[in-house]
């Protein structure tokens, strides 16, 4: 119980020093966090308002776009900030009592909480201001929500151990991730796609955790295509190779 109590103090210790350093003592640094998801938003709606006359779903282009992007936040967002979890803390490793694993429980917890934030500040809005009521089904969102953030934990374990090993590796992994936000169905719905092009969509657990979250927004989206048993499989693949590597190379962590 001590050991539990300690780093559950270190955790508490580090989320703090992770706001002050993230989003500074201004108010600035929090306003940030809510300018970037609603200038993407507003950027999307403008560009599709001007070529369509309706969103793919419902009437509102904001909600629509806002549901898309939000729901890949939850992991676009967590694993860029959990991927350096460990080298942005290298100096406090050096303190006994402050674990690798330490930074990541303290990056998941604070990033996992600013998006929920975000999302409800962003998507309250919306909804606030639109034509029609908007129904909103919990459960799907915090399925979309966790799966998510899970596979993002899992890749964050494994790269904070394969970027210091491989630094190429680093740099490839930026490229071939960097077309995420265009396959994940933030812009569009993968059950509209050509069956090929849809096949090939519906391979990235990501497209199914935007159709999953826009299911809590949209009664009328049945979703069809989404594969809950495929998507929790990835996330336990992930939390398991990336905390069996992580685990297995603490003392490189700490050296590194």
């Amino acid at each position: 119980m001590s050991y539990l109590a300690t780093h559950a103090r270190v955790v508490s210790a580090l989320v703090m020093r992770e706001m002050s350093t993230r989003f500074g003592a201004k108010p600035g640094g929090y306003l940030w966090a809510l300018l970037d998801p609603v200038s993407h938003i507003a950027f999307l709606s403008i560009i599709f308002m001007a070529i369509a006359h309706m969103p793919p779903l419902g009437t509102s282009f904001p909600l629509f776009f806002a549901t898309g992007y939000i729901g890949f936040q939850f992991y676009q967002a967590m694993a860029g900030y959990l991927n350096s979890a460990v080298s942005g803390n290298k100096a406090l490793l050096s303190y006994p009592n402050v674990a690798p694993i330490d930074t990541m429980a303290a990056r998941y917890m604070l990033q996992f909480a600013t998006t929920i934030i975000v999302a409800v500040f962003v998507l309250g809005y919306i909804i606030a201001t639109a034509r029609h009521a908007v129904v909103i089904d919990v459960p799907p969102l915090l399925e979309a929500m966790f799966a998510a953030s899970l596979i993002a934990l899992g890749g964050g374990f494994a790269n904070s151990v394969l970027f210091t090993m491989y630094p190429i590796y680093e740099k490839l992994f930026g490229i071939v991730t960097r077309p995420l936000f265009l396959v994940s169905g933030v812009f569009y719905i993968p059950d509209t796609l050509p069956p090929i092009a849809k096949d090939v969509i519906l391979f990235n657990p990501l497209a199914h955790i935007v159709m999953q979250f826009r299911t809590g927004f949209y009664p009328q989206y049945r979703a069809a295509d989404y594969d809950r048993f495929y998507v929790w499989s990835v996330a336990a693949l992930c939390i398991f190779v990336g905390l069996m590597l992580f685990t297995t190379s603490k003392a490189r962590l700490r050296d590194r």
